[in-house]
């Protein structure tokens, strides 16, 4: 069995963005498309719903990308369990007010019971000054949190 990845939205977006002069922005775009050319038929990918209704926003063409390169990915559902986790995580101020949408997708990953928690959003989610308090409200909440990190920490060579 392969290990589960749950692919938050900021994956989808880099891997599918326009070309930008910001370094940093194709840096992570470069090395999204190289985890993905190289890494992912390691684990079984899944997106929730939320990911697909981001993905869906914006440029149709764009749009159309992103929901092109998660097509055949199995698609989690937001459950209720994932909703009271998520706001458990608003509650103790783990996250910031503005993170609602980001707490629902660690809530799902953890409810859904993924190892992974693959993202580019270090802000909120892999982010090594809030990841004690993420992980203890999903364990809390009888739950295994996933380990939330980027694709550049997520490969095996």
């Amino acid at each position: 069995m392969l290990p589960q990845v749950y692919v938050e939205t900021s994956i989808i977006s880099y891997l599918t963005g326009r070309v930008t002069r910001n370094v940093v922005v194709t840096a992570h775009q470069q090395v999204t498309r190289t985890w993905w050319n190289s890494q992912r038929h390691r684990y079984e990918l899944f997106v929730s719903q939320l990911v697909l209704q981001e993905a869906a926003a914006g440029n149709p063409n764009m749009a159309r990308q992103r929901l092109d390169s998660v097509r055949g990915m199995s698609v989690l559902a937001t459950t209720q369990d994932a909703v009271r986790v998520a706001e458990e995580l608003m509650q103790v101020k783990s996250l910031p007010a503005k993170a609602r949408v980001d707490a629902l997708h660690i809530g799902t990953a953890a409810v859904h019971g993924m190892e992974y928690l693959l993202t580019w959003n270090c802000k909120h989610i892999a982010n090594a000054r809030m990841r004690n308090l993420i992980e203890g409200v999903c364990r809390n909440s009888g739950y295994e949190p996933p380990i939330m990190c980027t694709p550049e920490e997520l490969t095996e060579d």
